[in-house]
């Protein structure tokens, strides 16, 4: 059976679909339900800790969180803001303390403060982060139409091949939203385009235009907590209990988690493609121990 890595990932028949977790539990329930590889976000992650985004405010629950999950059978992808440092080797340093805890890429931006920053310091953390760190797959994220800074199709290739050439694996366009600037910008780059999820296209239908990534990014960590309110105002309401995991379920994830938290852990061996086997949905994630070799 042939090994799928996170960089395989990116060439499959499929856009690979990344799901963002913000927790031990969220990254958990992803994993059991059939996601071959998750991210973080830093947003939901931020928020959790009472911060708001940005900032390098993410820096040490992002470290924390990805220590924690990198026992988990899937692939995990970190967002690390702007590397948080300005300094190109202290940014390559920090991603190499997390490709040493077994994160397989990582989600870098080039802005800082919600502005966006010179291409070419960029493109140096770019650089100095694969000298250092050659396996990681560094998604290099181009903030202009995040932002709406120099928000032209030609201006967010410019900044991309900048960083393609300094050794980025994929250029993440988040913001980007009409059909035909997403086909025009993954036309226009030789390394894979990822985009945040649409919110009238399908992950089917971005891959027709050319997207080979497509992130939830902290949509999830929101709908959770309008999910919560829903359901206690319904509970208040008088309105009917809404289905959830059961408790035990969720508990014996948990406790298969704690109980092999510090074995040693294999890469995941799941076959070419973005998702898991039909058999291992719904099963708790795999933690592979040593005698697994």
């Amino acid at each position: 059976m042939t090994i799928a890595t996170f960089h395989e990932l990116h060439h499959a028949q499929s856009p690979l679909l990344l799901p963002n977790a913000w927790d031990v539990g969220s990254a958990l329930a992803f994993a059991a339900a059939g996601f071959p590889a998750v991210g973080t976000t830093s947003f939901g992650i931020a928020a959790s800790a009472g911060l708001p985004d940005g900032g390098r405010s993410s820096r040490a629950f992002t470290t924390d969180l990805v220590a924690q999950l990198s026992q988990l059978s899937v692939h995990i992808t970190a967002d690390v803001e702007d590397g948080y440092s300005d300094d190109a080797a202290e940014a390559a340093a920090f991603v190499s303390r997390l490709a040493g805890l077994g994160v397989a890429g990582v989600n870098m931006e080039d802005s800082t403060g919600g502005f966006l920053v010179d291409p070419a310091a960029f493109a140096a953390k770019v650089a100095a982060v694969k000298r250092r760190s050659a396996t990681i797959f560094l998604n290099a994220r181009v903030d202009n139409m995040w932002f709406g800074e120099e928000a032209t199709v030609e201006a967010v290739l410019l900044r991309a091949r900048v960083y393609a050439d300094a050794g980025a694996d994929g250029i993440f366009v988040p913001g980007l939203v009409d059909p035909k600037e997403i086909a025009a910008i993954a036309d226009g780059i030789r390394l894979p385009v990822n985009v945040l999820a649409h919110p009238s296209l399908t992950v089917a239908e971005l891959g027709t235009l050319g997207v080979r990534r497509v992130s939830s990014g902290s949509l999830p960590y929101r709908a959770a907590v309008d999910a919560a309110v829903a359901v206690v105002n319904d509970l208040r309401d008088g309105g009917p209990v809404r289905s959830a995991t059961p408790y035990w379920e969720m508990q014996r994830r948990l406790e298969a988690f704690e109980q092999d938290k510090h074995v040693d852990v294999l890469p995941q061996e799941y076959p070419m493609g973005n998702t898991v086997p039909e058999s291992r949905r719904g099963v708790a994630p795999v933690i592979r121990k040593p005698g697994d070799r």
